[in-house]
């Protein structure tokens, strides 16, 4: 399973490190990259994870998860 994740608040690349970091980490995420300039990170996941988990994740490291998009 892939999910998109629109994220507001990502300005340079340390910001896509720490989302993709904190992604990356979560049990059941095969991988995670973000994408500046599309305000976006992809998922791929190999177990089922809340949205409320990836919503939570990415605001304790500062950003705001807009949407969540299966792909």
């Amino acid at each position: 399973m892939t999910k998109k994740l629109l994220i507001e608040g990502m300005t340079c690349a340390h910001c896509v490190k720490h989302v993709e970091d904190a992604l990356n980490e979560l049990d059941g995420v095969k991988s995670a990259k973000a994408n500046l300039e599309g305000k976006n990170a992809v998922v791929e996941f190999n177990k089922d994870i809340s949205d409320d988990i990836l919503k939570e994740t990415i605001e304790e490291v500062g950003y705001e998860l807009v949407e969540i998009l299966a792909v």
